[in-house]
């Protein structure tokens, strides 16, 4: 059944999309947003669950200017709420390279005589301090994953806060940092019971 682009359906589908791949392909100068559903389509496949068949456009949220356009499905498996959503997804063209800025930060933080330790980003006037956009944007990309986890077809999740972020220390090249976070549920217009943890790291 074809859905227009503003039906409810079709755009809490393509939200959760754009968050599976800012965790795909998230980095700490990319974080993907839905900018806008181009087409959707929705099948009731028996005994399996229902699929959507979605072109969106996604944004950059570092720079807006920059968007890339994606053909998505995402399937919700009948009935069992402990499956997470099957999505699948093309891209259209090619993604703005960060790996410059990406590799400053890298060092940045690899400079630093202790680990970095930060909460409540942005505040709570929606303030972000520069050095902090890239630890952000990680979280942009580690919320990706538990959102796609939590989603249900009747729900759309934001990230809102970090509430709080430590570094991990590590032996090893990589980058560590483990999150506490908060989300906010679009439809109910509730934040979900409870906090997030999520972990994400970097080299």
């Amino acid at each position: 059944m074809e859905l227009p682009p503003s039906h409810h359906a079709a755009t809490r589908a393509a939200a959760l999309a754009a968050c599976y791949l800012s965790y795909r392909r998230g980095s700490p100068w990319r974080g993907l947003a839905l900018q806008a559903v181009r087409s959707g389509r929705r099948q009731d496949i028996d005994g399996v669950g229902r699929k959507y068949y979605l072109e969106l456009v996604l944004e950059d949220v570092v720079d807006k200017d920059s968007t890339v356009n994606c053909t998505a499905e995402v399937l919700h498996h009948l009935g069992n709420k402990n499956i997470a959503p099957d999505v699948q997804f093309t891209i259209e063209g090619e993604l703005k390279n960060t790996d410059e800025a990406d590799n400053m930060f890298y060092n940045r933080i690899k400079s630093l005589e202790k680990e970095l330790v930060a909460e409540n980003i942005p505040d709570n006037h929606g303030n972000i301090s520069p050095e902090m956009e890239p630890i952000r944007l990680l979280a942009w990309v580690a919320s990706g994953y538990v959102i796609w986890q939590n989603s249900t077809e009747n729900t759309k999740f934001q990230l809102a806060q970090i509430k709080h972020v430590k570094q991990v220390k590590r032996s090893d090249e990589y980058l560590e940092f483990d999150y506490i976070i908060l989300l906010h549920e679009m439809v109910s217009q509730l934040s979900p019971p409870g906090r997030y943890y999520c972990q994400t790291g970097q080299r």
